[in-house]
């Protein structure tokens, strides 16, 4: 942990920090967000929908004092009436780079939600925040979004830290299936990306998020390993 602080450039933690529950928000309730609409503040993000040239796009500002890594699922919709399916043209919309995994303190990001067109807004059907460490927040950065359940017409747009060595896997199908079955949860990825490095461990099945301070080692590894 000292070294990879170092090249991050933040203060090392302690190990029993990096072994203690995080503070985590969620909000399931659904939301539609129109441009010029005044910011929604949820579950520790501020949202706003923007207008960029030929693009839908959704800001997203940290609304707490910590780096977070945040979950914000949405779906473009007309305005007025407001119809359930998303308009044509969003996985195909110009892509903008941002970061799609955490966002530090007094931080937003910026992501392109669909091509543009007239009484198009988003609804904001869940959004999910986990409050991290500095060296959390950097081992995050370099975790496929894809890896932790977060949608492909999403993804695409995460840029990677310039100091660092990638994470590159997929996503094991057993996971994956673990996601869609709601046996496995974004809070259990992020909660166990946030304590090891992902160059080095990748996700146990049996994983779950943090109840308590210091309820396993860290990190945390299947029996036998």
């Amino acid at each position: 942990m000292a070294r990879d602080a170092a090249e991050a450039g933040v203060r090392a933690p302690a190990l029993d920090e990096m072994s203690r529950k995080l503070p985590y928000r969620v909000d399931d309730a659904r939301h539609v967000l129109e441009v010029g609409q005044p910011p929604l503040e949820i579950a520790g993000a501020r949202l706003r929908a923007l207008h960029l040239e030929d693009r839908l796009a959704l800001e997203i500002a940290n609304a707490t004092g910590s780096s977070i890594a945040y979950n914000v699922v949405t779906t473009a919709v007309t305005a007025a009436p407001v119809a359930p399916a998303a308009p044509a043209g969003c996985d195909a919309a110009p892509v903008r780079l941002f970061n799609a995994m955490t966002i530090r303190p007094g931080g937003r990001e910026i992501r392109v939600e669909c091509a543009w067109h007239t009484g198009i807004a988003l609804a904001v059907v869940r959004v999910e925040t986990v409050e991290v460490l500095p060296l959390s927040a950097w081992y995050l950065d370099h975790v496929p979004p894809s890896a932790v359940g977060i949608e492909p017409r999403i993804a695409r747009g995460h840029q990677l830290p310039e100091t660092g060595a990638p994470c590159a896997f997929a996503l094991p199908q057993a996971v994956r299936s673990g996601l869609e079955r709601g046996e496995i949860g974004w809070r259990d990825l992020i909660d166990f990306y946030a304590r090891p490095r992902c160059q080095t461990y990748q996700f146990p099945l049996l994983y779950r998020a943090f109840k308590r301070d210091g309820e396993r080692g860290v990190p945390a590894l299947p029996a036998g390993m």
